[in-house]
């Protein structure tokens, strides 16, 4: 009866996380989604723009940071509860905003809560599941972040880009009615309700130095790497895109309509690495799904006008980029023992989000040196070819004899 409780228990979790995921998601793209309202109402030089969009970002790193040591400290679920209710509250700051700075004031402190809730929800749900399942549980949970993307994506298609309010008030809502359920829904890590379990030769609960000690050195700089470059790539996307597809001819609902079709086909794509990383098709998806970035970069930089052809284009560019960034998240919890989980990963997640910080602002710096659509998705292709060779190397390693993962 136990073992029946306990798995019922641990999915209740996981299905939590995955919709925190989801709130998340929401909140990270709405200021790209909200980019079209915000640029008539201010009129924002491409710079202004790029600092708005890199605002929560910034103190993501913050965030990400103090939630991993906090979480080692005195629990998963507490730190996560309470990351996502600071990200509704501030979330719903942002439509009283009236000027630019009050925009990016607002959110700057609502990167503070969502640097928090991500690493910490991919530990709880690598901690909750079991060994088969493990990496297809984490790629699921990673996978609620595009999924509230195209959500929010959505919302914008249903109203006038002048109510771009609507889509903080729908950001900020949704987590804080989250919150208080999961507080009596969601179980805490088993390390924290049995913490005799954890082994005498475990580093100290949430050390920042046991990070790179006992033979994971290289594995965390890869990891660190990766995710610098990946998030780089992405945020650069997530922020960037609507604005570059509408200077390329498309109407405003068109790059709202790829937007959605990015973020599904990366929620998918997400989904379906983390079923592969667990099976005998691990190496081949991982291969193809580092390749296939540059390739479909070139693409989508030379692609004809053609609504269609844009269109499976970026709906093929969020499947690699989402499964390649689902992989680098579901590698992580493995990367680092139960005591220094949270601080490992939340680490990771803070130099990933140095990168989120670096994308969109140069995005906004390209834009203003006259880069057109073209010219600044091929800006891009070094940074995603190195990006992709770590990643892989990362993959290389953590699958030979004798390395932790």
């Amino acid at each position: 009866m136990n073992s029946i409780s306990d798995s019922a228990a641990a999915r209740r979790t996981i299905f939590f996380c995955v919709l925190a995921a989801v709130c998340e998601g929401i909140d990270l793209q709405a200021a790209g989604v909200a980019a079209g309202g915000i640029k008539a109402e201010f009129h924002p030089t491409e710079n202004q723009l790029g600092n708005f969009f890199s605002a929560s970002t910034f103190t993501l790193f913050i965030g990400a940071l103090i939630g991993g040591r906090l979480a080692d400290s005195i629990g998963r679920k507490t730190v996560l509860v309470g990351s996502i209710a600071l990200f509704g509250l501030f979330s719903l700051l942002t439509p009283l905003a009236w000027d630019l700075p009050s925009l990016i004031g607002a959110r700057l402190l609502t990167g503070l809560g969502l640097g928090g809730a991500l690493p910490i929800l991919i530990a709880l749900v690598a901690e909750s599941s079991r060994e088969p399942r493990r990496h297809a549980n984490v790629a699921l949970a990673y996978s609620g972040n595009p999924m509230g993307g195209a959500i929010i994506s959505l919302v914008l298609l249903l109203v006038a880009s002048a109510h771009w309010r609507l889509i903080f008030v729908v950001g900020g809502v949704l987590p804080l009615l989250l919150a208080p359920v999961m507080a009596f829904a969601v179980r805490e890590s088993a390390s924290f309700r049995n913490p005799e379990s954890l082994s005498a030769t475990s580093p100290r609960a949430g050390s920042f130095a046991a990070i790179l000690g006992g033979g994971r050195a290289v594995p965390t700089i890869l990891l660190w790497v990766s995710f610098f470059l990946g998030l780089l790539t992405l945020n650069l996307f997530l922020s960037w895109l609507p604005t570059l597809l509408v200077g390329n001819g498309l109407t405003g609902a068109q790059s709202a309509l790829a937007q959605i079709g990015f973020n599904v086909g990366g929620a998918m794509a997400a989904i379906l690495i983390g079923i592969f990383l667990g099976g005998r098709l691990r190496a081949l998806s991982l291969l193809v799904t580092f390749l296939a970035l540059p390739l479909l970069l070139v693409a989508l930089a030379h692609a004809s006008r053609q609504l269609t052809v844009i269109l499976a284009l970026v709906f093929l560019m969020g499947c690699a980029v989402l499964a390649a960034q689902a992989f680098l998240y579901s590698m992580a919890p493995a990367v680092y023992p139960t005591s220094i989980r949270g601080v490992g990963v939340g680490a990771a997640v803070a130099i990933g989000r140095t990168g989120s910080i670096v994308g969109p602002k140069l995005g906004g710096y390209l834009k203003s040196a006259g880069h057109g659509y073209s010219q600044l998705l091929l800006d891009l292709l070094p940074i995603v070819i190195v990006a992709s060779v770590c990643a892989l190397a990362l993959a290389w390693y953590t699958r030979r004899p004798g390395a932790r993962a």
